[in-house]
């Protein structure tokens, strides 16, 4: 599922490219919770299931459930709205916790990932496995039964893709990110086959193609400005691969440049108004106008002025998302 996002401030030139192995242990200053601390152990799960990463799922799918009742003309307040965003909730939260039972020693070399609970011991491996399959199969069991076998199946498939593929693949090629897009692109599609009784349509593709091309600049702004961690960790990301910020800050501009015309595709699929258009072109530019700053990380005077201009696309990355599927559903067409 989605893949949602300091480091140490070295300059980009310090990154390891191909980090020495490091025996995993845990960090001598993080302890397990005493049993029966029922307190930890739920904030332990909100670490454990990225409460924020799922969040962003669910609410992507809800826009894609919203615009599939819309072009069926029907209403998403609906009993088949909960039931869909309980069951990708659920898939998302267990993906998220198979992936941190794989990344548990990269993760412990990390410092912003260090203190999640598998890394740092507070949960054992086999606890963590348990409870993500547990989740994956629970939630594609529910989505099968309560919505059509098209969107429990497509779920199982973004779940898959997301811990089975994209995740061992960071420490092996910078393709990873592409290949991540997929999984994190999929929640509003499967929220419209939710509402469309499995079919996948060009609208749907149109969803999909916003969220893929979107996490683009929002991935390499969290990956310059975490490079040292992820070098430390061996994972292959463009700033580590490549640390004089070039091949990071034109992917990211490149990007922000297609996010525009992709934008505009629900209009010109008669899915939305010309209001919604007008947002899309501002709302693109200025994405835009941010990616293109973004690439003065290869000219800055220091790694503090780097690391700002990537902080500021990260949050305008995080603002335009959820204004532009606003907008999209505000200003939708009904059948």
């Amino acid at each position: 599922m989605a893949v949602n996002p300091a480091a140490s401030g070295l300059e980009p030139s310090a990154v390891p490219l191909d980090p020495a192995p490091v025996r995993w242990e845990k960090p001598a200053h993080l302890h397990a919770p005493r049993a029966g601390l029922t307190a930890s152990l739920l904030v332990d799960y909100r670490e454990l299931f990225k409460l924020r990463v799922t969040l962003m799922v669910t609410l992507t799918a809800w826009a894609g459930f919203y615009l599939g009742s819309m072009r069926s003309g029907i209403s998403s307040i609906q009993p088949g709205l909960l039931e869909t965003l309980i069951g990708i909730t659920v898939v998302s939260a267990g993906a998220a916790a198979l992936n941190q039972c794989i990344e548990r020693k990269l993760d412990a070399r990390m410092l912003r990932t260090a203190n999640r609970p598998l890394a740092a011991g507070r949960i054992g491996l086999a606890h963590g496995i348990s409870v993500g399959l547990l989740a994956i199969a629970l939630g594609t069991i529910w989505l099968t039964r309560e919505t059509n076998v098209v969107t429990g199946g497509l779920t199982l498939l973004t779940a898959f893709l997301y811990v089975g593929v994209y995740t061992p693949l960071k420490r092996v090629t910078t393709l990873a990110t592409f290949i991540g897009a997929f999984p994190g692109a999929m929640p509003p599609l499967l929220g419209w086959t939710a509402a469309r009784g499995g079919m996948i349509e060009w609208p749907a593709v149109a969803l999909f193609a916003i969220l893929f091309v979107w996490q683009f600049p929002h991935f390499m702004s969290i990956a310059w400005l975490y490079r040292e961690d992820y070098g430390r960790a061996g994972i292959r990301m463009l700033p580590v691969v490549q640390p004089d910020g070039w091949s990071t800050a034109l992917e990211a501009l490149t990007y922000a440049v297609l996010m525009v015309p992709v934008s505009l595709v629900p209009f010109w699929l008669h899915m939305d108004g010309k209001i919604y258009a007008a947002v899309a072109v501002a709302l693109g530019l200025l994405y835009l106008g941010y990616a293109l700053r973004f690439t003065r990380i290869v000219r800055a005077r220091s790694s503090a002025e780097s690391r700002m201009f990537a902080r500021d696309l990260l949050k305008v990355s995080v603002i335009y998302l959820p204004l532009l599927l606003t907008a999209l559903m505000l200003n939708a067409i009904g059948k």
